[in-house]
């Protein structure tokens, strides 16, 4: 096990303050290192899902070291083109979750996986990422931290592809999470993957015509990126983007979609359930529709809708939100609740 300390100098790709400094003839773009936030650790750990070495952060109560008590889990996944760091370095994540107190915070890292274990592989790799959060993750935090290790004491969550995959991965594996999570969520990436394989169809990757310019910066923040995320040949979003097909039929695009799934969990097993979107965000039909369903078969869940897109300035005000409705959920699945 190695744990970075929060007193390390690390920054978050999505933690960074910029201005502009006049030049004699220009701007020019600058950075500036922002702290990490009280009780955030880093940990690296082999992960034999996926065959590499990994990382999480963690944030830890504020009592956690000098107490002896167990601790509910509350783990977060991040969304496509983010990072492990982006919910406590950027989002505040690590904020909520040290005002809980009572509460340990985990945030994973899958790349641009969609948190499931791909059907097919390529150039060696092994991209099982459903595994490498529920088996690997889950198992080494149990395992060496005090948490509550069973169901009543863990929840997961997560914003756009993590808010499916927290779904997916929830029904799944109910037995596992009393409270699943999602902040809009890109609920419907598999049910529509199985919609285009149905037809025949094969994903375009998609091409934004960009300037030389715009090209070069981006390159640019890719290469600064990849020195914060610092996990060997898993660092720019080229080497973060699995190679292989997650489904490659219908019937396993459909074992992940949470509109199919869902109906598989006995309602004795059903976890809890959170659902917000942002009024102006495109994926809040999603949101609405898995609304509907639970709200027609009867099945008890917390809904939000807020004005607001998809994008930072939303989730800075949702997680609180999220994270308070979960940790609650946990704290009386504990008996810690009159």
């Amino acid at each position: 096990m190695k744990v970075f300390s929060s007193k390390l100098a690390l920054v978050s790709s999505f933690c960074l303050v910029f201005i502009y400094a006049a030049a004699a003839q220009s701007q020019s773009l600058q950075t500036i290192q922002a702290p990490l936030p009280p009780g955030l650790e880093t940990v690296e750990f082999f992960s034999p899902a996926v065959n590499r070495m990994m990382k999480f952060d963690i944030v830890f109560p504020a009592d956690y070291w000098e107490s002896e008590k167990r601790y509910s889990v509350l783990y977060l996944l991040h969304g496509y083109m983010q990072n492990y760091t982006v919910w406590a370095r950027n989002l505040p994540g690590a904020f909520y979750s040290r005002n809980l107190d009572n509460l340990i915070l985990v945030l994973p890292d899958g790349g641009n996986s969609w948190f499931v274990n791909f059907a097919q592989n390529e150039v060696g790799q092994t991209n099982n990422w459903e595994d490498h959060i529920i088996e690997d993750v889950i198992g080494y935090v149990d395992k060496n931290f005090r948490t509550e290790a069973r169901r009543e004491g863990r929840a997961i969550s997560g914003l756009s592809m993590g808010g499916f995959g927290a779904f997916a991965l929830g029904l799944r594996h109910p037995e596992m999470f009393v409270s699943i999570g999602s902040t809009s969520g890109a609920l419907s990436y598999a049910r529509s993957s199985g919609s285009a394989i149905a037809l025949g169809l094969v994903p375009q990757a998609q091409n934004r015509e960009r300037s030389l310019e715009d090209e070069a910066r981006l390159a640019e923040a890719d290469l600064f990126i990849s020195g914060i995320i610092n996990i060997d040949n898993f660092s720019t979003q080229d080497e973060r983007t699995p190679r292989g097909t997650a489904f490659v039929t219908e019937d396993q695009a459909k074992a992940y979609d949470p509109f199919e799934i869902i109906y598989s969990v006995p309602k004795s097993q059903m976890p809890h359930i959170y659902i917000d979107s942002g009024t102006e965000d495109g994926l809040i039909s999603d949101a609405r529709e898995m609304a509907q369903l639970l709200m027609i078969n009867d099945v008890p869940f917390d809904f939000m809708q807020s004005s607001g897109r998809h994008n930072s300035e939303y989730w800075r005000r949702s997680i609180g939100h999220m994270m308070a409705i979960q940790y609650e959920v946990m704290q009386r699945a504990l008996g810690n609740r009159p």
